[in-house]
């Protein structure tokens, strides 16, 4: 990676689980028409298998080691500029707040517990909240990984009051101050 180069026009998406990255990452893809990267899809596409059922195979390890080499492919100048939606702890490995950041404009889209609790709770796939007691679990994880998103955001957006619309319109009109300081 050579930081003295401007970042590749891509939007990449990170938070909590729960936040509205899909959602907003489609949002955006109606706009741009770029196309969508949704890594949660494409990792589970390419095991053919769900995150859950990964996490049961290879842990969250393994799982992590998917998400690394799929961003290590998407770290690729030659490709075309994309909406990149990832998964809520890809932030966790230093290496990949790295990549994140080459790859373009980095928005972290922040939602309260509560928001968070509210739009998980009834969704089986989110193999970290399997525990007794989910809102807990969401508070000890968002605390880890608050710093970690604030490190590698060069936007960060709370989401709780706005839609998918609002945030999209919002992530567009800094984006295009962000690249026009990176030409």
């Amino acid at each position: 990676m050579n930081e003295s180069q401007p970042p590749p026009k891509n939007i990449v998406l990170i938070g909590f689980m729960g936040s509205g990255k899909s959602t907003v990452g489609r949002e955006l893809h109606q706009r741009l028409g770029y196309p969508l990267v949704d890594m949660d899809q494409v990792i589970e596409q390419r095991a053919g298998k769900s995150i859950t059922a990964i996490f049961a195979d290879v842990g969250e390890d393994g799982f992590r080691d998917l998400e690394t080499h799929l961003l290590e492919e998407l770290n690729d100048a030659a490709a075309p500029r994309r909406i990149i939606s990832t998964g809520g702890g890809v932030i966790g490995r230093e290496v990949n707040r790295a990549i994140l950041r080459h790859l373009g404009y980095v928005v972290w889209l922040h939602a309260p517990t509560a928001v968070i609790l509210d739009r998980t709770a009834k969704n089986r796939e989110r193999p970290l909240l399997h525990t007794e007691d989910p809102a807990s679990k969401i508070e000890a994880l968002m605390s880890q990984r608050k710093p970690l998103y604030a490190e590698t955001a060069h936007l960060k957006i709370d989401i709780a009051e706005l839609d998918s619309d609002e945030i999209a319109t919002g992530i567009l009109e800094s984006a295009r101050y962000f690249f026009a300081g990176h030409l």
